[in-house]
């Protein structure tokens, strides 16, 4: 039977000699992974829709059974060709794509983490704000994870009392009277704790120009990835090289000329 599929390739692994293992994030059934049979030759017709973070549409043959389907062949509706040529962008969307795969199960419909997922890409494809891309995407990952940091009181007492600190530990935000509850309680600024509140509502697609100072950047990447650390039991390998880039002093969106 064959079948198709909107999907975007957050994973591809070479099989065998001249084959690859794709995984896609569908708009119609969540992750799938398919068997691209010839793909890693130069001249197959599956080379190019079998490339990491291409959107397009999928014909597969799919059996009577679970197994793996066959990729017949594609059509290619966004390559992000620009996002494939900055280093940056290209790091910062493997790390996206990893954390989606490593969080999410097969074939569970989520026709919203895919469009998430398309608007974040075409977002860095354009060249936009890539740390601040990812501090969303995590935000929303943590909601998927049922990890999401309680934003709106203080998580122990239920209180709205500033100056707040953020608590791993506690899930969310500490009030100045419970913040001896949690003596690894991280500070933040306000303009930190509002942006993550903010970034956990947030529509994506309704995204301008979002000027984020250097200090509240560190703290927003310092809470998201204590979460993460602290609840997840994740190892990507993409994440290494990214904070290998952030550790840079600037990292550029364009390669330059």
């Amino acid at each position: 039977m064959l079948v198709k599929w909107e999907g975007i390739v957050i994973r591809s692994v070479d099989y065998g000699e001249s084959s690859k293992v794709v995984t896609l994030f569908t708009r119609e059934n969540g992750k799938l992974g398919l068997m691209a049979r010839g793909a890693k030759k130069t001249k197959s017709r599956l080379a190019a829709v079998s490339q990491l973070f291409s959107h397009g549409y999928y014909l597969c043959k799919a059996g009577p059974g679970t197994g793996m389907p066959d990729l017949s062949q594609g059509d290619i509706m966004e390559s992000f060709r620009d996002l494939r040529q900055s280093l940056g962008a290209t790091a910062y969307a493997a790390y996206i794509a990893e954390l989606l795969d490593r969080l999410t199960h097969e074939r569970e419909p989520n026709p919203y983490l895919f469009q998430l997922l398309l608007h974040t890409f075409r977002y860095l494809d354009e060249g936009r704000d890539a740390e601040i891309l990812c501090r969303i995407f995590e935000t929303k990952m943590l909601i998927v994870a049922g990890i999401s940091p309680q934003l709106s009181a203080c998580a122990n007492c239920g209180a709205q009392r500033e100056p707040y600190a953020i608590s791993v530990s506690q899930g969310g935000l500490l009030c100045p009277v419970c913040l001896p509850a949690d003596p690894y309680a991280i500070a933040v600024t306000p303009s930190t704790w509002k942006l993550l509140r903010l970034f956990q509502v947030f529509d994506l697609e309704r995204l301008g120009d979002i000027e984020v100072k250097p200090a509240t950047r560190n703290q927003l990447k310092h809470v998201l990835r204590s979460f993460m650390d602290e609840h997840l039991d994740l190892r990507l390998k993409s994440r290494s090289f990214l904070e290998q880039l952030e550790r840079m002093e600037r990292l550029p969106m364009k390669d330059s000329e």
